[in-house]
């Protein structure tokens, strides 16, 4: 059985590199994808130590078509064809509706709305002529609740835009055998979830709003990505997963 070929941004860290290893682990064809290539050469090293039929790393700032055009085009040079991509690349910054700048709204959404937007442009110009395909994108959360403390409106409504999106471009890609569906964690232990919560009494006091009363591990991310993403699932298209200890339950 031929391995399958995983493209990933935002591989370098957190929940992204936690897939990229469970796709290593299953033998898997891997791009990784960051604007840090040291640290890429490094993942890449540890993919093939790790299982990888291939492992390669293109640098891209999906906030730049160009560049996410070349990472695309780089993963079928590389391997012949593209069956997954999981669009992870985020950004997690927060600041009071009063002190929004049009600089900030800006920073959050260029990443995280915009950067999606080209990631998925991409990934349908080479899964289309294929005639299937799976995309998985990363949400939060707060993409179908509010933010329940100061500071996030602008990140949530960028994670609104990711969900909304996810479920029309499905709509898009259901008949051309494109499935294209969204995780949405909770918090996880990450280093974005540890800057964006602060001190340790933040971290407790949120943490104490989860049902299940603890954060989730990248790697249980990862398995629901993997498994959203598989075969497993072939029926499944348009939604959006949480994965969050029961939180957007209450």
């Amino acid at each position: 059985m031929t391995p399958p070929v995983i493209l990933i941004t935002g591989a370098l860290t957190g929940i992204g590199r936690a897939t990229a290893l469970a796709y290593a682990r299953q033998g898997a064809g891997i791009v990784a994808s960051g604007r840090w290539p040291d640290a890429g050469a490094t993942l890449v090293a540890e993919l093939k130590g790790t299982g990888a039929a291939d492992a390669v790393f293109v640098r891209a700032d999906v906030r730049n078509e160009e560049e996410v055009g070349a990472m695309v085009d780089h993963a079928v040079e590389h391997f012949g064809r593209l069956d997954i991509a999981v669009n992870n690349a985020g950004k997690g910054i927060l600041g009071p509706i009063g002190e929004v700048t049009p600089e900030f709204y800006a920073d959050l959404f260029d990443t995280n709305v915009l950067g999606l937007l080209l990631c998925l442009k991409h990934e349908f110009r080479v899964m289309e002529p294929q005639g299937k395909g799976s995309i998985v994108n990363i949400s939060s959360i707060f993409g179908h609740v509010g933010f329940r403390s100061s500071g996030g409106s602008v990140y949530s409504g960028s994670k609104h835009a990711v969900e909304g999106i996810t479920r029309s471009v499905a709509l898009e890609g259901a008949a051309k055998g494109i499935r294209v569906n969204a995780v949405a964690p909770g918090p996880i232990e990450t280093e974005m979830f540890e800057r964006a919560v602060g001190p340790a009494a933040h971290r407790a006091r949120f943490i104490g709003m989860i049902p299940q009363k603890r954060a989730g591990t990248p790697e249980e991310a990862a398995n629901l990505i993997v498994f959203l993403a598989s075969d497993k699932s072939p029926f499944v298209t348009g939604e959006i997963v949480s994965i969050d200890g029961g939180y957007s339950a209450a």
